[in-house]
């Protein structure tokens, strides 16, 4: 899908990443060297800093706030796994050339973050969901939008495949003055409705460019490869302990590994019904086929 083009015959101040134009241009027009920014999205993500790296990385300051905390915590409520920060933009809309990249921009991202950046986030899920780009440019001008646009590259208009959002530019001096008295009584808020998180997001990114050795990706495609594996096995897996095999006394002469082998035939027999046993010589497979021949109950 190619990026729509800005409809030059209608004024307005509704930005939607079509025809009234994208927030991401908002952004590259209105933002000048030394500025303060404010800004809350559900979202950052390191492709949408790169886009606008020329203005960011001349600002004073930035003070981000997450209105989301499930970045923090998962994407998936029902899980913990924090990882699952969204700080590198849906995969579909990333071409491979950025994919490649993606080491350069993490490290100038952090690099730029730890200088300029200030970030917190909503502790509350579910209890703020607006969007919000408020600019203090240098002489004191400012320059405010606000409605659903993301900090990501789609959310901003900046890709080729961009979101359609609903945005409105504030155009009244005493407004875009008010916005950002909203924000920061949010941002300075001490009774709990904000944390700060900027260090989090600092590991993050470190994990996205960091240096790993060869060992670690091989161990991580390993674990990859057999996680189900590992978790069958603990314990026996699919095995039902009240079957009695255990007991045997063909079982008592296996070593670890013979075990684990015969459990693993056992898991792959009651879940696919067929199992072969392919280890080298002298390792044992009689042995394991035998105890499986006397344990009939699976």
């Amino acid at each position: 899908m190619a990026k729509p083009k800005l409809n030059p015959t209608i004024i307005s101040s509704i930005r939607d990443n079509r025809e009234r134009g994208t927030v991401g241009e908002f952004l590259e027009q209105n933002i000048k060297p030394d500025a303060d920014l404010s800004f809350v999205s559900a979202y950052f993500t390191i492709y949408a800093f790169e886009k606008l790296k020329d203005n960011l990385e001349a600002i004073n300051s930035l003070n981000f706030l997450f209105g989301e905390p499930t970045f923090i915590k998962s994407i998936d409520p029902d899980k913990t796994n924090k990882r699952d920060f969204k700080i590198e933009d849906e995969q579909l809309i990333i071409p491979l050339e950025s994919r490649l990249q993606q080491k350069a921009v993490a490290r100038e991202c952090a690099a730029w973050i730890a200088e300029k950046v200030n970030i917190k986030s909503m502790v509350k899920p579910n209890f703020l969901h607006g969007k919000m780009y408020h600019i203090k440019n240098s002489n004191d001008t400012q320059k405010a939008i606000f409605g659903s646009s993301n900090f990501t590259v789609s959310g901003l208009g900046l890709g080729h495949n961009p979101n359609i959002e609903l945005n409105m530019e504030i155009d009244s001096e005493r407004d875009r003055a008010d916005l950002l008295n909203w924000f920061n009584e949010i941002w300075t808020d001490n009774t709990g409705l904000v944390e700060d998180v900027k260090e989090e997001v600092l590991k993050y990114l470190n994990q996205l460019y960091q240096e790993n050795s060869p060992s670690f990706i091989y161990y991580k495609t390993l674990y990859h490869l057999f996680g189900n594996y590992l978790d069958e096995q603990q314990g026996g897996g699919l095995l039902d302990e009240r079957i009695g095999f255990f007991d045997t006394q063909v079982w008592k002469m296996l070593y670890d590994f013979q075990k684990d082998g015969v459990k693993g035939a056992i898991n792959k027999i009651l879940k696919h019904n067929g199992c072969i046993i392919a280890d080298s010589v002298g390792l044992g497979k009689t042995f394991e086929a035998w105890q499986l021949l006397n344990t009939s109950s699976y």
